[in-house]
């Protein structure tokens, strides 16, 4: 059997500030219009928390069975492909965590009943198991979406207008169109992380079939389309804070830094380590982001 150490490193806990952004994002909309609900935060979080997890256990299952993650690959180790976790174990740990994702989900709905009231229940429930089901194919199944490009379009509705306007609207029982401002740049960082990891893995999705954005467009516009995905997150980010925020929340600002300079790097790098290092400074910077805006909305 699997130790803990073996499946907590399966769930790839680093990936979670990115998530988890999502939700301090729509929530600090929700603290601006005085609406937040400290119990619906907490479920949204934990709703967030088994989605990711289960998409990255999705993730590893499926890359294995197509041949996309193997022992020349750079970054870190797969559990299914280095025989750590069998194909079975990762199975049911997939349908638990897709199980853990729907019960927590229909809490959070409940939680958010009156808010949202039976048809906005009904609403997020069906897009919820999209979510569900969002998470499991993009690489697992004959037709797995991330093996057909689509991985960024799917990341950037989820990650984005989904995840920051779905947390919003669960607080509030309303939609807000500004809220599409920072919904767009949340799921811009994310498409950026996702593009960081598939300029990396060239080498092996190209052996395994998987046409991610950089094999479609090449190494050199993959990094210029980098470099564009992060000036226009930077530039949504500061709209919104020129034309809703107050001065404090200027301090979002910060993280503009380092995905500038990273942006920048990558443009004159070409080392899959170099890519794969790159991957926390836009993951954390997102997440600093988010906390800011956060810790600094009333």
């Amino acid at each position: 059997m699997p130790s803990i150490k073996t499946w907590i490193e399966a769930f790839r806990l680093r990936t979670l500030p990115l998530s988890f952004a999502l939700v301090l994002t729509g929530s600090a909309i929700a603290i601006q219009n005085g609406c937040f609900s400290p119990t619906i935060f907490a479920l949204e979080l934990t709703t967030t928390l088994f989605l990711q997890i289960l998409s990255n256990l999705s993730n590893d299952y499926g890359d294995t069975v197509h041949g996309a993650d193997n022992a020349t690959r750079t970054g870190p180790q797969r559990a299914v492909q280095s025989g750590a976790i069998s194909l079975k174990s990762m199975r049911i740990a997939i349908l638990i965590f897709s199980l853990l994702s729907l019960f927590s989900g229909i809490a959070l709905l409940l939680a958010s009943y009156t808010n949202i009231g039976f048809s906005g229940m009904a609403a997020l429930f069906i897009i919820g198991l999209l979510c569900i089901a969002a998470a499991i194919t993009y690489t697992c199944g004959k037709h797995a979406y991330g093996y057909a490009g689509l991985g960024d379009l799917s990341v950037f509705i989820f990650f984005g207008l989904v995840g920051v306007c779905g947390c919003f609207f669960l607080h509030s029982g309303t939609l807000l169109p500004q809220s599409l401002i920072p919904a767009s740049a949340i799921g811009l960082l994310s498409i950026a992380v996702l593009n960081m990891n598939n300029i990396r893995d060239m080498e092996s999705d190209a052996v395994a079939g998987k046409r991610s954005v950089p094999l479609i467009i090449g190494r050199r516009n993959a990094k210029i389309y980098h470099l564009l995905v992060i000036l226009v997150a930077i530039s949504l980010t500061a709209t919104y804070l020129a034309s809703y925020c107050t001065p404090i929340q200027w301090l979002c600002a910060i993280p503009a830094l380092p995905l500038t300079l990273n942006a920048i790097r990558t443009l004159k790098n070409d080392s899959p380590a170099f890519f794969d290092s790159q991957l926390k400074i836009i993951s954390i910077s997102t997440f600093l982001l988010a906390t800011i805006f956060f810790l600094t909305s009333r």
